[in-house]
């Protein structure tokens, strides 16, 4: 019987085991009874609950029973002792009825007990509260009957709850726990198993009963059922009752029971979670030898342009994204993994360390893959990269070699002709960068048969090397074809800048000639002060025409070669059509000009040679001077030379163009005239002997 299942029937406190000893130290078992009509079914059943809980040495001891009668009628009185035959008979000793102050009628009261002990089987006696004492000692009891033992009933009843419900599901988490354990134990591992998972869980929970024992232990070990410690006694068993040694008992039994169960769960869990591994091991090699392996094998292509293989990076960047996924499970596992094999079981270790291999292996090959494939994409689009900048290079350059050449000047076409130059170069750099990266791309593909699963890859390899193949050498040709068109290019600017140069040179002879045309005007107007001084004049002057002349014949030869290096170019030289022209009215006018100097310098060394020889001969030679013509030819070269000086030089366009200034011409012709006066002056003196001599 259980105090829950009474528990109304408890609370209402018919009787009480207070935990006190009479002096042969049997139990004392009170019944305090009151005014209330006591119904004697609630009694009997409190009675048999409380008489089931001490043990059956503590029984034997036999139960002072105190019926308190203080506060009932006598017929009730009797009614109790007379019930206490039949429910604990053999088990009371002697039984204490408590009579009230004033006495019970003596005509109520004529049965005497102790004249029915035989029939009864205990004594009993009548007696007061304060001789109660006579029988009991006051220790034993409680305050109602004057003694000094405390008791309280709620308390008992609480903790006589905790101590039954402890006790029950203990008992009951026991054998749970031993079935699940024993079974767990016998048979295959199969049944073990399954075994385990029909009983794997407990109806209660194993640390809240340990806790609760551990507590209720606690609650034993500090006060005994005695009360002798001075505190509050919660239960009417002692030592003997072995409810200490009963709680400990079921508690060292639930510790070894459980410590079994955990061992079973951590073998379950174990079990449970490398089965899981397992699973989940397959799942991610499947995946990556399956899907993944074939997304992969799906992926071969390069592109064929910088936008395709962007295309395709993308592409494999989404593979790449479903491969994370797949590898951050692998991490997780590859975690759970190394967690158990550092726990140490060493059946396990075998089993662990490969699936650990497994899954490695197969994510790192994976990973290797990816790896290979993003670096092939990235090598292909650089190469693609490379090409394309090159095509634009090329194409600026063919725009460039396709535009006819129409420069200003030799500068400009210098300019232009190194602008190509460093086009060229920077093709033949982009070039050489192509083929690098052309290389090394086909390096990698060569390689791609490594990773293929043993997938033969010739014919999509072949493609991406016939595409690499091609467009280099597709770049080449381009190449070779501008360098031609450069070639012709570089040697028709050339000839321009020859050209050019020609012309120029031929307008810088035209302007040399005109500046010696100029100087010849302009300083080369002197006459000489006498022969020797003119001839020399007259040498200078051949040896400036043989300038004029030679500079004349250099511009005739550069306006010669820029007419071959039109007809070559097949274009119109713009200057060689009025520099011709011009160069020979410049020769023209310097050749009039030259030869009238040429005359005037031959008429002064006539004029000087004729005049300084008649000045330097002497009177007393008359021979001399019979011939007196030479003075008339004097005067009359005279006369010439001083009329040239005054006469301008005729060009053949009809202009005309002095000597120096007219100052310069007047200061030569002064010159001429003092020469003549004095010439004339020697032909006065050569007559006037002549007119002396008849007279004599």
């Amino acid at each position: 019987m259980e105090a829950s299942v009474i528990l109304p029937i408890l609370k209402k406190k018919l009787a009480f085991l207070s935990g006190g000893k009479d002096r042969r130290s049997g139990l004392i078992l009170t019944i305090p009874l009151c005014l209330e009509q006591t119904s004697m079914d609630e009694l009997s059943v409190t009675l048999d609950y409380l008489l089931s809980i001490p043990s059956e040495k503590c029984k034997a001891r036999g139960f002072t029973v105190i019926v308190d009668g203080r506060k009932s009628q006598w017929n009730v009185v009797k009614t109790v002792v007379l019930m206490l035959q039949n429910v604990v008979p053999a088990e009371v000793s002697l039984v204490c009825v408590v009579k009230p102050d004033e006495f019970w009628d003596k005509k109520v009261t004529h049965f005497c007990f102790w004249k029915e002990k035989d029939r009864l089987g205990f004594e009993v006696i009548l007696v007061s509260a304060n001789k109660l004492t006579r029988y009991i000692e006051p220790c034993q009891l409680t305050e109602d009957f004057g003694g000094t033992l405390t008791y309280d009933h709620m308390d008992w009843l609480n903790k006589r709850l905790v101590f039954e419900k402890f006790t029950k599901e203990s008992t009951s988490l026991l054998d749970e726990l031993a079935l699940i354990n024993n079974g767990s134990d016998k048979g295959t591992q199969q049944e073990r198993e399954r075994s385990i998972d029909l009983n794997f869980l407990p109806s209660v929970d194993p640390e809240t009963v340990l806790q609760t024992g551990h507590e209720l232990l606690s609650e034993l070990q500090q006060r005994r059922f005695n009360g002798s410690d001075g505190g509050v006694s919660w239960s009417p068993m002692d030592d003997e009752l072995l409810a200490q040694p009963q709680v400990m008992k079921l508690l060292d039994s639930l510790r070894e029971q459980y410590t079994r169960y955990q061992e079973v769960c951590r073998q379950r869990s174990k079990r449970t979670q490398l089965e899981e591994i397992q699973q989940k091991v397959m799942q991610v090699v499947n995946w990556l030898e399956g899907p993944g392996s074939e997304q992969l094998r799906t992926q071969w292509g390069i592109g064929d342009s910088i936008r395709a293989s962007q295309a395709l990076q993308q592409k494999h960047e989404e593979i790449e994204s479903q491969h994370s996924e797949w590898f951050a499970v692998y991490v997780e596992l590859n975690q759970q993994i190394a967690a158990l094999l550092n726990a140490g079981d060493e059946e396990d270790l075998v089993e662990l360390k490969a699936l650990q291999q497994q899954l490695s292996d197969v994510c790192y090959r994976q990973a290797s893959q990816l790896e290979f494939r993003q670096n092939l994409l990235q090598a292909a689009l650089e190469f693609h990269s490379v090409a394309q900048d090159l095509s634009q290079q090329l194409d600026g350059l063919l725009g460039m070699l396709c535009v006819d050449v129409a420069p200003a000047d030799g500068a400009s076409i210098q300019q232009t002709l190194k602008l190509l130059e460093e086009k060229l170069k920077s093709v033949d750099s982009g070039l050489q960068g192509l083929r690098e990266k052309g290389q090394s791309l086909l390096d990698q593909i060569s390689n791609q048969a490594s990773w293929a699963y043993g997938k033969d890859v010739t014919i999509e390899n072949k493609e991406n090397v016939d595409h690499i193949q091609g467009v280099m050498e597709d770049m080449q040709l381009r190449k070779q074809r501008c360098e031609d068109m450069v070639d012709v290019r570089r040697l028709k600017m050339l000839q321009m800048v020859q050209l050019f140069k020609c012309e120029e040179d031929a307008a810088q002879a035209v302007e040399w000639l005109s500046e010696l045309l100029d100087a010849l005007l302009k300083t080369h107007i002197r006459l000489g002060d006498d022969a020797q001084e003119t001839k020399v004049l007259l040498e200078k002057h051949r040896k400036f025409v043989d300038v004029a002349q030679s500079t004349y014949d250099y511009g005739r030869q550069l306006l010669q070669a820029t007419v071959v290096l039109c007809q070559s170019l097949r274009c119109t030289s713009r200057s060689s059509g009025d520099t011709l022209p011009r160069l020979n009215r410049v020769w023209k006018q310097f050749t009039v000009t030259s030869e009238e100097r040429v005359h005037r310098l031959e008429t002064a060394v006539a004029f000087h040679s004729t005049a300084e020889k008649i000045l330097q001969e002497c009177p007393e030679q008359p021979d001399a001077f019979n011939d007196m013509d030479q003075f008339d030819e004097i005067e009359a070269v005279g006369k010439s030379l001083l009329d040239r000086l005054t006469v301008p030089v005729v060009y053949p366009d009809g202009s005309e163009q002095y000597f120096g200034s007219p100052g310069d011409m007047a200061s030569a012709a002064e010159h001429i005239r003092e020469k003549m006066k004095l010439v004339s002056l020697k032909k006065q003196q050569l007559r006037q002997p002549e007119a002396t001599t008849p007279e004599s």
